[in-house]
């Protein structure tokens, strides 16, 4: 079921920030600690617009889920341990970018930054559309607040020839409804990319065909393993439709902030 934009004239989703980051080996835990403890809050979320944030981790029994082989979103599809998601609110994108290439120009002047890690996938996202799979579900704008059990992150390219609000239209009402009804698939949010300025301070892979992607942030009540069968035949549902195919899929927990938990389940 397609989700109103959220509470008119009130709190209302533009944009999100995805990141998916790789600790170095070795450095797991001083990582998680530098990211929860500092970076997850000096780095985007004391910004003016951001409102929401969750981070994610990728235990290896996760990674070996992951698809397609041949992905074309990443090279390594098992690279990338750590995923953070950030709302930004309406109307503010422009202003978040722009604090945040300041913020973190700042951050390394201070040392404030930590350079065991490598930026699998950074980038800023304009928000489309959220479908849920119940009636009155959880609304997107909380989605980062609520207890989720996992997360699939879901990337979909659209053919040549097929616009950005047809391959929406698709997506949101007739391939989502019937794959989320009678699920644990709770929420879907929808997001298409914001290209980086060329000041942006953060490198990272070039991901190709970014222009025709969709980002999918796919919400569940349990841990993905116990539903993964809902995924599996995903990509041929998907393909059939003749929009778009999915060119990344990957499941994710959600960290428990606060503690080490599953940095030593990571490899």
């Amino acid at each position: 079921m397609a989700q109103d934009a959220g509470n008119e004239g009130g709190i209302q989703i533009g944009s999100a920030l995805v990141t998916l980051v790789e600790p170095h080996k070795g450095s797991e835990v001083e990582y998680n600690r530098w990211y929860e403890r500092d970076h997850f809050y000096s780095g985007c979320l004391i910004g003016g617009g951001w409102f929401a944030g969750k981070r994610w981790v990728a235990t290896k029994p996760l990674k070996d889920l992951r698809g397609p082989a041949d992905s074309p979103f990443l090279p390594d599809i098992a690279a990338g341990s750590y995923l953070a998601t950030y709302w930004v609110l309406k109307d503010m994108a422009a202003e978040a970018i722009a604090w945040g290439s300041q913020q973190v120009k700042w951050l390394h002047e201070n040392g404030r930054m930590y350079d065991a890690r490598d930026h699998i996938h950074t980038l800023i996202y304009a928000n489309r559309f959220a479908t849920s799979r119940d009636a009155d579900g959880v609304p997107a704008e909380l989605a980062l607040d609520h207890p989720w059990g996992g997360l699939v992150l879901l990337m979909v390219d659209r053919h040549e020839g097929v616009s950005p609000k047809d391959a929406t239209t698709w997506l949101r009402d007739e391939l989502l409804p019937d794959a989320m009804a009678g699920t644990p698939w709770a929420l879907t949010v929808g997001l298409t990319p914001i290209p980086l300025p060329k000041e942006a301070p953060v490198f990272q892979p070039s991901n190709p065909g970014e222009e025709n992607r969709t980002a999918m942030l796919c919400f569940l009540e349990c841990d993905p393993r116990e539903c993964w069968d809902v995924f599996e035949g995903l990509g041929e549902k998907v393909a059939a439709g003749g929009i778009a195919d999915v060119s990344f899929y990957a499941p994710f927990l959600p960290t428990i902030p606060g503690t080490d938990t599953y940095t030593d389940q990571l490899w």
